[in-house]
């Protein structure tokens, strides 16, 4: 055997192409059939490809593509002359398919397309693998091909590369419209809680969002409360929609069964400890049951992997987003320092930089809402003011560059609580008394009372969310509804 007879020509079908453009030549409604998901870099011949690229730019400022307007748009492109120039139009012309074939030899052509990028795929894996570095890891490696592979199962959808601005233009119509038809002006998912939905205008897609606080602040509560609130969400939106859409949570601290005990609590109101200890009455019992049933449905997905890599994380996300029968909204991680590292480093603070670096580049390359929980510096404690802020984010400073929001939930009862008044030496009884009920007093007014400060934003303002919480049910809600 020859070594000519060896060499494989990469997948093609130009027969495909030319019946394609010819019929795009004839028949203006050919383009309504392709126009969605073919684009010029798919065909293989690049001439092909410039042809079809004018005919869309011709449709788009409403002229007719035909022989006659496209010989004159393309008169000085040297690859059509090669060919023949108009009267290789005219054989394109002549080599019409039907309006009904059109749609399947432009999936032909796309077919052919992914096999080509399939195949240089597997040559720079192949090659890469071959090239052994420090820099460059097998588990570095598995990650790029995983991520092209992604990008290339979503080619359809997900096109890469540079964008006219007309294209971000249209999406910020599409939101602005998306708020204006919601009655409450919601662009993105909402939270249920109405405060931080007027703040914020709901979770925005591609938006690293940081969620932290201090042990005992509530920060798990509330995110399971927004994860639950937007699966219930979900669930409506999926029943009217062919698209599937779900939330992921990433519960590193507690077991999928102790998070479940927790929505199940808050659901039905009844004490996760008497569920522990199995103190229920027979018709609370029932009502669990009846519960279950019904949470069975949400498109809620919980991962509890102990110490997962930020890379095994993107792993499921993305597997998740591909999956047509569940889909996915949102990301909840709970919490950022429980993730481990890559391991290439012995800093954690260059550690968790590159972490929420790759969570905040995961939320742009799945195009949904990022949650992460953080953890607070102890340097809290030590101010008279316990309220949060920007400085007090722990181990790293790059969580505030790289987070689109920052968000804290304090609960002042947690410290006045603690803080008990003590009479002083030269203080009458009747005074201190006095202050004794004051301190009764704030801490009923306050009891039940959370906030979430809203303190970096990139699109919106900052500010302070009031919020409902029952600690018995670890149960956050709108202040206004539950007074």
């Amino acid at each position: 055997m020859s070594e000519d007879q060896n060499v494989r020509i990469l997948p093609q079908n130009l027969e495909a192409e030319q019946a394609l453009l010819g019929a795009l030549l004839t028949n203006a409604r050919a383009l309504e059939k392709v126009n969605d998901f073919l684009k010029p870099q798919h065909f293989a011949l690049a001439v092909h490809g410039k042809i079809f690229e004018a005919i869309q730019t011709l449709n788009e400022h409403g002229r007719i593509a035909d022989v006659i307007t496209l010989k004159e748009y393309m008169k000085d492109d040297p690859s059509l002359k090669e060919l023949g120039g108009d009267s290789y139009l005219m054989t394109l012309a002549t080599a019409s398919t039907s309006l009904i074939n059109a749609a399947d030899y432009g999936k032909q052509i796309f077919d052919r397309y992914l096999r080509r990028e399939l195949i240089a795929f597997g040559t720079d894996t192949v090659n890469d693998a071959f090239t052994i570095s420090y820099e460059n890891d097998a588990s570095k490696q598995i990650e790029t091909a995983e991520h092209k592979l992604y990008e290339l199962a979503n080619e359809g959808e997900l096109e890469g590369g540079p964008v006219p601005l007309l294209s971000g233009l249209k999406e910020t119509l599409q939101m602005t419209e998306k708020a204006m038809q919601d009655p409450s002006g919601i662009s993105g998912l909402p939270t249920g809680l109405i405060d931080i939905d007027k703040l914020m205008g709901g979770l925005h897609d591609s938006d690293l969002i940081i969620l932290a606080g201090r042990p005992a602040m509530g920060k798990s509560a509330l995110a399971t409360c927004i994860a639950f609130n937007i699966a219930k969400k979900l669930e409506e939106e999926n029943k009217k929609k062919q698209e599937k859409k779900a939330v992921a949570f990433f519960s590193l601290e507690m077991s999928t069964e102790q998070l479940a005990t927790r929505i199940l609590s808050t659901y039905t109101h009844i004490s996760s400890h008497d569920m522990r200890r199995g103190r229920l009455q027979a018709e609370q019992f029932d009502e669990m049951a009846g519960a279950l049933s019904l949470l069975n449905k949400l498109p809620l997905y919980i991962d509890d992997t102990p110490g997962i890599t930020v890379n095994g994380i993107k792993t499921r996300a993305r597997r998740l987003k591909r999956d047509k029968d569940k889909g996915l909204a949102l990301i909840v991680i709970d919490y950022l320092q429980l993730i481990s590292g890559s391991g290439r480093t012995d800093n954690r603070v260059q550690e968790l930089s590159e972490i929420t670096r790759s969570l905040k580049l995961l939320a742009k390359e799945l195009n949904v809402p990022v949650l992460v929980l953080s953890q607070l510096s102890r340097l809290v404690e030590m101010r008279d003011n316990k309220r949060p802020q920007l400085s007090d984010l722990r181990e790293s400073g790059s969580i505030e560059q790289d987070a689109d929001v920052v968000m804290f939930v304090y609960r002042e009862i947690y410290y006045l609580q603690n803080d008990v008044p003590q009479q002083r030496g030269n203080e009458t009884q009747d005074k201190f008394q006095l202050r004794m009920q004051e301190w009764e007093q704030k801490k009923l007014d306050i009891a039940k009372k959370a906030e979430a400060i809203i303190a970096k934003q990139r699109h919106g303002p900052t500010g302070t969310a009031n919020l409902f919480f029952n600690g018995e049910f670890t149960e956050f809600g709108n202040l206004e509804q539950e007074s």
